[in-house]
């Protein structure tokens, strides 16, 4: 199934002790690319989540913002710089001393002065911290990819529309090729006439003349491609795989065929024809670079 390249989802889970919630947002990119954002505790995450979402992500620039709780008892310890402590109060009995003042002090003065008591946090257990987020993080996933299957068809129905109105110009240049050779046919036989006056027409030169002219504008070759290129981007637009960078070199190789047909149109319907077919051309290369 096809797939944009943009895309939102949000996950959350808890197991009574830890909770966490995670956020999946993408757009456009000719690569893979993530960024996680997430808690220090957490650091250690990033090549797990981008294991997890490479498996359903061959393309696109994601963000992943985590937010994750330990609602727990979380093994917080309060510890006393004894050292540091000490000093303070030899020094707070020595400033006493020499100024001739009391020395009585409090434990709460103590402990108001810098980094005498310090609070450390126990080390949050790895495999405790991925059980809940990876649950978090696979809702995160399953809502992100539906919506960018939502998107997709969205672009797959445009370029579906979009290419059935360029096979409907080709149809209108193979008819009217023709028609181009022997209205020229026409103009030259009445251009000899009108020079030759009474003179017999050279029937063998005058078809020599429409052959090479024929030959010139001829662009069956550059049509059945034309027709190829759409053929194989409509199974394409079918496929379950990634396809963006394959959508986009035949888009290319539409608008080279095109090109040619306009560099070799002696007729100035098909002219405009071709003008119409580079327009839808250009729109679709446009909503290809949103395909995964």
């Amino acid at each position: 199934m096809i797939q944009s390249m943009t895309g939102y989802g949000r996950g959350e889970y808890s197991n009574g002790n830890c909770s966490a919630v995670i956020e999946l947002r993408a757009v456009n990119h000719r690569y893979f690319e993530l960024s996680v954002k997430a808690p220090r505790s957490c650091g250690f995450i990033d090549d797990k989540v981008k294991g997890v979402l490479q498996q359903r992500i061959a393309r696109g620039k994601v963000d992943a913002f985590v937010t994750f709780t330990n609602e727990s008892d979380d093994g917080s310890v309060v510890e006393i710089n004894r050292s540091l402590m000490n000093g303070y109060c030899a020094a707070m009995r020595s400033i006493a001393d020499e100024c001739g003042l009391d020395s009585s002090f409090s434990a709460d003065t103590i402990a108001r002065f810098p980094d005498v008591l310090t609070v450390k946090k126990q080390q949050l257990d790895e495999d405790e911290v991925w059980q809940t987020l990876c649950p978090a993080l696979n809702a995160a996933l399953d809502e992100f990819v539906t919506m960018r299957h939502i998107e997709g068809e969205k672009l797959k129905s445009d370029i579906m529309s979009r290419l059935q109105f360029i096979l409907d110009k080709v149809s209108f240049v193979e008819q009217r090729s023709p028609q181009t050779v022997q209205a020229y046919r026409e103009r030259l036989e009445a251009r000899i006439k009108e020079l030759l006056g009474s003179a017999e027409v050279d029937e063998q030169r005058l078809l020599t003349e429409t052959a090479v002219f024929a030959d010139k504008i001829a662009v069956a070759e550059e049509t059945v491609r034309l027709r190829s290129h759409i053929d194989q981007m409509t199974a394409l637009l079918s496929s379950d795989e990634a396809i963006g960078r394959k959508l986009d070199f035949l888009v290319q190789e539409m608008n080279r065929e095109t090109n040619t047909i306009g560099s070799k149109a002696q007729d100035i319907e098909i002219a405009h024809t071709v003008v119409d077919i580079k327009a839808e051309i250009e729109k679709i290369r446009e909503q290809i670079q949103n395909i995964e």
